[in-house]
Formats: structure tokens, sequence, C-alpha cells
């Protein structure tokens, strides 16, 4: 079994790396992704930024192409203090893992991976700065930390079970409509990086249509072009209109495939499973849908205020942890027959 002091920093981890989400989308939205043009450090500094006139002069001309924005820099730090605190507790967790690996049912293959994943998410961090926003790469970054959130989501849940079991037949069944459900919202999560990395947010103005109509004019050749090479400057983005009302629209259709797919689950859940908690945690998944397509249209109709924006982000957060959650709960409990071995298989 796992320590309390494991459960408890994993738990912490957790909610820090959904801050540190938070933190991201709020970077790019006030289009600070470039405020300091190197890494880890800042304009050649690993504490605090350029803020006296001399400093601030000396940075200007070693990065004559990025003149230093003090504001947009303290933002691209304070994400990169908070990842670093993440990478932090994430290593600990992979210690203790080690440490306890010959404990009964401690785990340890999750927190290593997590590290690994860590160190994948530092080095993508470091080529969206050096790629200057390259959308495939900020796009891959905001999957890693989605990932990361989940993977220590998981590590923390796993650790026990609450309220009454659903009957394992009905679980097995909903289980896999759950990890379906689960990879349509990645798709959308991963469609959403796309609008907001190519800053299409805003390409469409009205809703429910878009420019008055309901298949609007739009250049899709363009639009999911994931290389067009290095050394271009993806700040404010590359396309033209047309690509990046494509864009837009195909999260807009996205978004509708999604809500169709967490309703029929949400349904099928409160009719197959009533008085569980599964049923509570399909409700707050139905509800977190409902709030995530308010974010979106709010997002459109008052021109993507950077409240809603950074909500938006954290709803689709909480979204994906949502659909996780349901499925945690449709688990067999161990100890019961052959449902062991269905556990040992999903966790």
């Amino acid at each position: 079994m796992t320590t309390r002091g494991f459960f408890r920093l994993s738990l912490a981890a957790t909610c820090l790396t959904f801050v540190v989400i938070l933190l991201g989308a709020w970077v790019r939205l006030e289009d600070a992704g470039l405020g300091c043009p190197d890494w880890p450090g800042c304009y050649g500094m690993l504490l605090g930024v350029p803020q006296t006139e001399e400093a601030i002069a000396a940075a200007n001309v070693a990065y004559p192409e990025r003149p230093v924005h003090v504001g947009k820099a303290w933002k691209e730090m304070i994400h990169r203090y908070a990842a670093g605190v993440l990478g932090l507790l994430v290593l600990a967790l992979a210690i203790m893992a080690v440490r306890n690996r010959r404990r009964p049912g401690h785990p340890m293959t999750l927190p290593l991976f997590l590290g690994v994943l860590i160190l994948a998410q530092s080095i993508l961090g470091m080529w969206t700065v050096t790629w200057q926003l390259k959308p495939l790469v900020v796009t891959l970054h905001l999957l890693g930390g989605m990932a990361t959130l989940c993977l220590l989501f998981w590590l923390t849940v796993r650790q026990g079970y609450l309220g009454r079991p659903v009957p394992p037949d009905t679980a097995a069944r909903l289980r896999s409509w759950t990890l379906a459900v689960l990879a349509v919202v990645v798709v959308q999560v991963a469609l959403g990086g796309w609008v907001s990395t190519n800053y299409a947010a805003l390409a469409c103005t009205d809703f429910p249509l878009c420019h008055g109509r309901v298949l609007p004019h739009a250049d899709y050749g363009e639009a999911f072009v994931l290389w067009r090479g290095l050394g271009v400057d993806y700040e404010f983005g590359v396309l033209d209109h047309p690509a990046r009302v494509a864009i837009h629209f195909v999260h807009r259709l996205g978004a509708v495939i999604t809500a169709i797919a967490v309703v029929a689950l949400a349904v099928a859940v409160w009719r197959r499973a009533a008085g569980t908690v599964a049923a509570v945690t399909a409700a707050v998944m139905a509800g977190l849908l409902v709030i995530q397509w308010l974010l979106g249209i709010g997002n459109v109709l008052l021109s993507l205020p950077l409240p809603l924006a950074v909500a938006h982000n954290g709803g689709a957060a909480l979204l994906l942890l949502s659909v996780l959650a349901l499925y945690h709960t449709l688990r067999p409990l161990p100890g019961r027959g052959s449902d062991v071995e269905v556990a040992r298989r999903d966790g």
C-alpha cells in the first residue's frame, strides 16, 4: 500500500499541474510566450528578469531581435518557476516510488514514467521558445501538460475506491464507452490547442453561425499543415484568414461531437448505475461540458476576454479529469475473483 506522504505529495503535484496549465494559458493569451527569448533563463538571468536601466540596455544589446518587455518576461518566468517546482515534486514521487518498491501495492512504473514525461515537457518548453512558438510544438506542450495532469490525477485517485461499486458486467461495458469518450475529449483538446497556437480563436466572431453562414468559406488545406520548417516567427500567427476560419470551425464541429459523446455516456451511466458514485461523477462531467460550451460561446461573443479564455483552458482540463474519474469509478474492486485481473490490467 502507498504511504500517506506519497498520497499527499501526488495530490499536491496534481493541483500544481492544474495551476501550471492555467499559467501556460495565461502566458499564451497575454502574448508572453516569447517574453524571454532564451531558455531556461530570461535574457541570461536564471533568477528574475532585467529591470534596471543598465540590465535592460545590456539585454537589448544581447537580444536585439527581442527587446525587453518586463511584464511579459515576468509572466513567462512565473510559469517556468511553477513548472520547475512541479518537476521537483515529480522527482520526489519517483524517488519515493523507488525507495518503497518492495512495499506491496506501491506504484513505481507510473511515477518513473512521469519523470520522463516532465523531462520531455522541459524539452518542448525549450523548443517553444527557441523555435518561436511553432504551433505543433506549443500544441504538443499543451497536450503534454494535460497528460501530466491526468497521470498524476490517476496516481492519486487509484489509491482508493469511493461509494457503492457498479455491477461488474455493467461496469465492463461502460468502461469501454468511457475510454472512447476520453479519446474524443483528447482530440477536442488538441483542436483547441491548435486554435490557440494559430491565433484562430476570433476567426469567427458570431455564433452559432460563422460570418453569417452555416458553412463558412475556409481553407482546410492550409489550416492543418503541421510542419512549416524552422526559422519562422509564429507569434500572432502566419496563416491567412480563411485558414484560421477552418481551424476555428473544425473546433466548433469537434465541440458538437464531444457534447453528443459526453451526454450519451452520462445518460447511459445514469440509467445503468443509478445511486452509485459513478452516476454522480457522470453528472459532474455533464455539468462541466455545459460550462465549457458557455465559456466557448462567451469567448467568441465577447472577443476573448482573458478570464474567460483562461477558464476555458481550465475547463478543458477539468472535463478530461471528470471522464478519467468516471473510468476510475467503473474499475472493479480488488479481491472479487476474475475482477482482480481486470483491475491489474487497468491500473
